[in-house]
């Protein structure tokens, strides 16, 4: 396994919420344990374990304790409600599964929509790639994107909204 991959699986696991994950593989074993929202920090424990006659590649390996510290906006109740209500003429496309999200089909092909483009019922959105496999999320209502919620070449959960659009 390499450092890309356990990176992007901290990331992922940190966003995803979950307290404690472990993953052995075949020469790895990983544990990420992430604390409480309210202490701010992720702390993760990779090792090596050699197995059998297999050749240890890289020695133990231990990633310090991540600071993570999420800018939080102080707003009044007035600007959460009428965010909310802002936002409730809008339909939220939401994904189907876990996986990755992209925007494009490919690195050298342009992205599937854009804030202000209008879409049609069955239009493909956007593509969530799971277990090598590229799953393509298509539109369930007619309307205009308004706003896309979600980075390109980011982990997504289940039922984590995408999209928002203006069905009108």
């Amino acid at each position: 396994m390499e450092l890309k991959e356990i990176q992007n699986l901290i990331k992922f696991v940190a966003k995803s919420g979950a307290s404690e994950v472990k993953l052995e593989m075949e020469d790895v074993k990983i544990t990420i344990r992430t604390s409480s929202s309210e202490e701010k920090e992720t702390t993760t424990v990779v090792q090596q374990v050699p197995m059998g006659n297999m050749p240890q590649q890289m020695p133990v390996q231990q990633i310090p304790q991540q600071q993570q510290a999420p800018q939080q906006e102080q707003t009044s109740a007035e600007d959460t409600s009428a965010k909310k209500e802002d936002d409730s003429k809008y339909i939220t496309v939401k994904s189907p599964i876990i996986g990755t999200f992209y925007r494009k089909p490919s690195p050298d092909k342009p992205v599937f929509v854009e804030v202000g483009d209008s879409v049609k019922e069955g239009d493909v959105v956007c593509v969530i790639e799971a277990m090598k496999l590229f799953n393509e999320i298509e539109s369930e209502v007619s309307g205009k994107i308004v706003k896309v919620l979600v980075d390109d070449a980011s982990p997504v959960e289940f039922d984590q909204p995408l999209f928002l659009i203006d069905p009108s």
